[in-house]
């Protein structure tokens, strides 16, 4: 096996497993730790490390304008969705929670045809987002499991939120370097949600952080964020996108797993049907 086979199987190993893992270790960091300050956490520490490391390597640093698009997207990306996440994963089990998050997709491409416009409308989307759905009520309301549903509807909101800023980048002018857009992005989100954490009272007193949770995010900041994101960006530029972005199908049922496995998290048979009807529905919507 050649040395870029070897790169290209551990690239792909790291967005499967690292990324289908984190839905764990988020649930473990909120178990003793405020949500949207272990959020904060999560990534000032990778944003500043990815900024820092981009301009010590010469790279420009955003003009006034890219730093408000930084922003925007931050408020979108990192404050609402990461945000909405680690507050519901306080009720939510990790895998349930990566099944709803698996619905991305689906939105992304509804909010392409409704603000972009750069995709005709076609049946095969709100067939889509019927299955998604359906697979979410599934999840949501099956007997004996007891779902926080305004967590659910909070997480699914967030994911909107995920798909909406993903939408933005496409059309708001941000810095040309991925790293320094990157660690931008996540360095403002990261103290957005530090702020909305002291102003919700999180700080007062400053929490403690037990050894369990703060390897957990620890795992989050230098697993999720800088190697996963490395190898996402490595392999983005020799694969094809469809391939790389195979994770959205993969990261669930590694969650489901790790979840069930270590979480202790029930694996009935309402979960998997309802989490083989989201599946099916992103790929109704993005087949095309």
């Amino acid at each position: 096996m050649t040395r870029a086979r070897i790169l290209t199987v551990l690239a792909f190993a790291a967005i499967y497993l690292i990324w289908g893992s984190r839905f764990l270790a988020i649930r473990i960091s909120v178990e003793t730790v405020p949500p949207l300050f272990a959020a904060s956490l999560r990534f000032i520490l990778p944003g500043g490390l990815l900024y820092l490391w981009a301009r010590a390597h010469g790279e420009t640093q955003p003009c006034r304008l890219e730093w408000r698009n930084v922003a925007i997207q931050a408020a979108f990306l990192f404050l609402i969705s990461y945000g909405g996440l680690f507050w519901a994963e306080k009720t939510i089990p990790s895998g349930i929670a990566s099944i709803l998050i698996a619905t991305v997709p689906a939105w992304t491409a509804l909010l392409q045809v409704c603000i972009l416009r750069k995709e005709s409308f076609r049946w095969s989307l709100p067939a889509g987002i019927g299955l998604g759905l359906a697979g979410v009520a599934i999840l949501t309301f099956t007997p004996g499991v007891h779902l926080n549903v305004k967590a659910c509807l909070v997480l699914l909101a967030a994911q909107v939120s995920w798909s909406l800023g993903t939408v933005l980048s496409k059309i708001l002018v941000l810095p040309k370097s991925m790293l320094i857009n990157s660690g931008a992005q996540m360095l403002v989100g990261g103290l957005m949600l530090l702020i909305c954490s002291y102003l919700s009272g999180e700080l007062r007193p400053l929490p403690h952080i037990p050894l369990r949770a703060g390897f957990a995010l620890l795992y989050l900041a230098v697993a999720g964020s800088i190697i996963a994101f490395t190898a996402y960006v490595w392999l983005l530029r020799r694969m094809p996108a469809t391939a790389v972005t195979s994770y959205a199908y993969v990261n669930p049922v590694v969650a489901l797993l790790l979840g069930h496995w270590f979480g202790k998290e029930a694996l009935g048979i309402h979960t998997l049907v309802g989490a083989a009807l989201v599946l099916l529905s992103v790929i109704v919507v993005v087949r095309d």
